[in-house]
């Protein structure tokens, strides 16, 4: 359905979606596991050389490679069935999966099986991302590669930047920079794109601040837009404002949908770990985005930003004048401070260390969905947070949903839940599955190499294991994750910025924040007395550098007694390595990616944002004025290709990025 139809059952598929909701909740909320079980997502970009022109464009192949994928996955698949028929202990690697991404030019790809909760298999993890790297580039033509960058450099640039090439006038996103037929061909991605503008009642309006170089014009007035097109009526967004001075202007879903990023999702033993890993990964959130920065080129120009975060929420950000506050409510219910791609508004543990004060007064919520989830027995935490899910309407209906009965079903609760794309998703069972309860964590930037993605995977895993074993606590205010997004965004913000992190992350009996000399937590149960009043919540965090945060710092008392030490999160699940059975070469291969982690916090190696934008501003071609020319960015693909298929020895200035990992195979 277009807009103006759908929202005429926006009201009935929420309701549809509140009582698929209840009775998932009510059937799994005792679910229990025992064995943790995790994955991940990584997204490629599909590039195609113009060898003769030295362009790199983006190939819109999509669904041909996923076919043939999909063809060598049943082939594997039937091999496999067939092996074990003749052998019942043969033992095989599942095929990975490959998916559809919102852009034509993307793939997406998981492992075949989730991994479980040995340390073996974590070992497994870049192996099994340099799989599907080589299975993907064998469905590919001689002039095709996918790599692992964020954000194509020439998105929506002039020029050609597709292969095929096709003008931008197509009705759906009505951009002026990017085609209709770059998006996802399924009915669902260019619905989604028309009908995310028709509600917002004007085309996005995404604006990021422009670097200013040497040659840069001050002040700088993107040169790209034109103001005398009058194809559609949202042509006239560019005549009434939408464009900023100084920044970058981006005007399509596309903008934002067209990043890659890495994803981890985790199966909880129960719906009460889950809800709190939920709330103890949310802080780590923003301190992740800025660690695995990689983004600092939009639509042809250098960006003073390193992340793609904003660009996203920007670019799915349906909410009305009237929803953005620039008008008195008068034909919608709410005050929607945020995009529907954002940080979290809520946590929703049980955790009595919860404190009121941690959540935000002023959540916006549906009362009357809050009132019937806590009328069904729902918990008041968790029944605000899906309350405040529930302010959204539906983007995409499909007429013969409404007709289906919903019983047994998730579609109409999914078509809200999975259109609030914030920065943790937790997600119920899917009904009628064995799947138990699960978090997803989604702030990180996708890195060039699989040996990068390999690393933060592995680094968050073993963090929620830390945080389980030790009752670790990172409560902070939410508005302060809030604005920790914010501050991730600046340029090389992992060496120039403080982020605001809870000084004590210990229970009770294991406190000694003000020490860095105690770097393996007690894991003795204790009986403590009465605790005493707890200090005001401005007392209990303070500003760090993300070097601070990962890699730990020694208490300063007497130069200065608001900064107190902390032990850091590498030390912590260092910590915790030495308290499990753990093989020597294990733990040895471990530490390879909790280095990379490390000294990119530190400083000591580059984050993938600055290394890019160093090999721009050197480039040869660069002329000092934040354009990134057709000729750059086909030279930067071209060694981003070779790094993603551990050729880092044939790329100048590969250490500054990998270090002694720059020859990785």
């Amino acid at each position: 359905m277009d807009w103006e139809e759908a929202k005429g059952y926006a009201d009935q598929v929420r309701k549809l979606g509140i009582q698929q909701l209840l009775d998932i909740w009510k059937r799994y909320k005792g679910n229990e596991r025992d064995v943790l079980l995790w994955g991940d997502e990584i997204e490629y970009l599909v590039v195609s050389y113009d060898e003769e022109n030295k362009n790199a464009r983006l190939s819109l192949r999509q669904e041909e490679i996923l076919e043939a994928l999909g063809r060598l996955e049943r082939e594997q698949k039937a091999t496999i069935a067939k092996r074990k028929a003749e052998d019942p202990t043969y033992q095989s690697e599942v095929p990975p999966k490959f998916h559809p991404e919102f852009g034509r030019f993307m793939l997406e790809s998981t492992p075949g099986a989730p991994y479980g909760g040995n340390w073996s298999s974590l070992l497994t993890v870049e192996s099994n991302m340099k799989l599907r790297r080589r299975l993907a580039k064998k469905q590919l033509g001689e002039h095709e590669a996918p790599i692992t960058m964020t954000s194509f450099p020439r998105l929506g640039a002039e020029g050609v930047f597709t292969d095929p090439y096709f003008p931008a006038t197509g009705s759906k996103s009505r951009s002026q920079y990017l085609p209709d037929e770059l998006i996802n061909l399924h009915i669902r991605f260019p619905t989604l794109a028309a009908n995310i503008r028709s509600r917002r009642g004007a085309k996005v309006a995404i604006n990021m601040p422009v670097f200013y170089d040497v040659n840069t014009p001050r002040p700088f007035n993107d040169p790209t837009v034109d103001y005398n097109r009058h194809l559609y009526p949202e042509d006239d967004d560019v005549r009434n404002g939408a464009v900023k001075e100084g920044h970058i202007y981006m005007d399509a879903m596309g903008f934002g949908m067209g990043c890659c990023c890495l994803q981890i999702t985790f199966q909880a033993k129960n719906m009460s770990e889950a809800r709190t890993l939920y709330d103890q990964l949310a802080p780590l959130g923003p301190i992740m985005l800025a660690l695995t920065a990689a983004t600092p080129m939009f639509k042809g120009f250098l960006a003073d930003v390193d992340v793609r975060w904003n660009v996203i929420s920007g670019a799915v950000d349906d909410r009305t004048e009237e929803e953005r506050g620039l008008k008195p409510l008068k034909n919608n219910r709410f005050k929607i401070p945020k995009s529907r791609y954002a940080s979290v508004s809520t946590y929703l543990s049980e955790d009595p260390r919860l404190r009121p004060e941690y959540n935000d007064p002023n959540l916006v919520i549906n009362e009357e969905i809050k009132s019937e989830l806590l009328d069904n027995g729902m918990d008041e935490r968790l029944a605000t947070h899906f309350a405040h899910l529930f302010i959204r309407d539906p983007l995409v209906i499909f007429k013969e949903t409404l007709e289906t009965p919903p019983e047994g079903l998730s579609d109409h609760f999914e078509n809200i839940q999975s259109t609030n794309w914030q920065h943790m998703r937790f997600k119920p069972p899917p009904p009628g599955d064995s799947i138990g309860w699960r978090v997803e964590f989604r702030s990180m930037e996708i890195q060039l190499t699989d040996f990068e993605n390999a690393a933060y995977a592995i680094f968050i895993v073993l963090l929620t294991r830390a945080i389980l074993s030790y009752g670790l606590n990172f409560y902070i205010p939410i508005d302060k994750v809030d604005e920790n997004m914010h501050t991730a965004h600046a340029r090389d913000a992992i060496s120039t910025k403080e982020f605001w992190f809870r000084k004590d992350i210990f229970p009770p009996p294991h406190r000694h924040a003000h020490s860095s000399t105690s770097t393996t937590p007690s894991t003795t149960p204790s009986t403590t007395p009465t605790p005493p009043p707890l200090p005001p919540v401005e007392d209990e965090y303070t500003l760090f550098t993300i070097n601070e945060i990962i890699n730990g710092s020694p208490s300063n008392l007497n130069t200065n007694p608001h900064t107190p030490g902390f032990i850091g999160l590498i030390p912590l699940v260092e910590a915790y390595l030495n308290t499990v059975n753990i093989d020597v070469e294990t733990r040895c291969e471990l530490s390879d990616y909790l280095d990379l982690v490390g000294k990119r916090a530190s400083g000591e190696l580059m984050t993938g944002a600055r290394w890019i934008r160093e090999f721009v501003r050197g480039h040869k071609e660069y002329m000092g004025d934040s354009r990134v020319g057709v000729g750059v960015n086909y030279d930067l693909v071209k060694v981003v290709e070779k790094l993603g298929m551990g050729r880092g020895e044939e790329v100048v200035g590969s250490e500054k990025l990998l270090g002694k990992w720059k020859g990785r195979k």
